[in-house]
């Protein structure tokens, strides 16, 4: 008989009671202010609310009535819209510049700071900026434009341009994207670029071969990130155009906003924020059902 195993026995059901402890703050926290608010709003979405009145049961009818909105599609078409434009620029323009920021140049450490300062900004400081930078009258843009003799723009204000405004926004404050790129193209090992440098290969072969293949996790999650941030994207369309001009920029999100602090139809906003939930939720696990065909893992080959 083993005289050590009881000792070991005690020593592993003291750590799992500890690794009890210590997470257990962690599980009261989703519960309280995760699941548990998640599941109210389940509730309410059943209910005609608007804070004031007591609740009153309708089942249904909130989302009946959102399906039947002709703003509810409108908004989401400008999602739609702005997640289509903007998560391939980011993805695309965010790698780029990793690449650029991972040469073993002087003052690299310098520029990677650049590059990452617009991350940290505030968004409300950011959209004060990128305002003052669209402004039709005095901003940024059109006073180069004048300058150089071209003719200005309306930008934001403007039915057609507002969402790739937006969209090269969004590029601008990209710093974690491309941080995180930077961290796995450093991951890449050195002996792979010098085992095909000897084989011949060219820079275009090593980038296409090695480079974009061991890179694809790192792109995957960029991906999903990504696209679960410009679906649920607010902040930058309630300070900066509120919708406007004309609703085509009325994001899903400013739609819940202003059903629910607005109008004060909780209910309905509710309902609004569980179609969203679903929308995230499905178009999620497709982007994960694609990852087994191009998603490349160095240990285990694809998955």
């Amino acid at each position: 008989m083993n005289k050590n195993k009881p000792i070991k026995n005690n020593l592993v059901k003291s750590n799992l009671k500890w690794g009890y402890i210590f997470i257990t703050p962690g599980i009261i926290g989703f519960l309280c202010f995760s699941l548990g608010p998640m599941l109210y709003s389940l509730y309410i979405s059943t209910m005609d609310w608007n804070i004031i009145t007591p609740m009153k049961f309708i089942g249904l009818k909130n989302y009946a009535e959102a399906f039947g909105d002709k703003l509810t599609w409108k908004s989401l078409k400008v999602t739609a819209y702005y997640t289509v434009l903007t998560v391939p620029l980011v993805v695309a323009v965010s790698f780029l510049v990793a690449m650029l920021l991972n040469m073993k140049v002087k003052l690299i450490s310098l520029a990677r700071t650049i590059f990452y300062i617009p991350s940290i900004v505030p968004v409300v400081a950011s959209a004060a900026i990128w305002m003052y930078i669209y402004n039709p009258t005095y901003g940024l843009l059109n006073g180069i434009l004048r300058n150089t003799g071209l003719p200005t723009q309306n930008f934001i204000y403007g039915p057609n341009s507002v969402i790739p405004c937006l969209a090269v926004m969004a590029v601008w404050g990209a710093g974690n994207t491309v941080i995180i790129y930077l961290a796995g193209l450093q991951g890449v090992s050195p002996q792979l670029y010098e085992a095909a440098k000897i084989d011949g290969a060219k820079g275009r072969q090593t980038f296409r071969h090695i480079t974009i293949p061991l890179m694809t996790p790192i792109i995957f999650y960029n991906v999903v990130m990504t696209t679960i941030g410009c679906l649920q994207t607010f902040t930058q369309s309630y300070i900066m155009t509120d919708g406007g001009p004309a609703d085509s920029s009325l994001f899903f999100s400013l739609l819940i906003y202003r059903n629910a602090f607005k109008f004060g139809r909780m209910g309905y906003a509710a309902a609004l924020s569980w179609i969203l939930f679903v929308i995230v939720g499905a178009l999620t696990l497709v982007i994960f059902s694609t990852s087994n065909k191009w998603v490349y893992y160095e240990t285990g080959g694809d998955k």
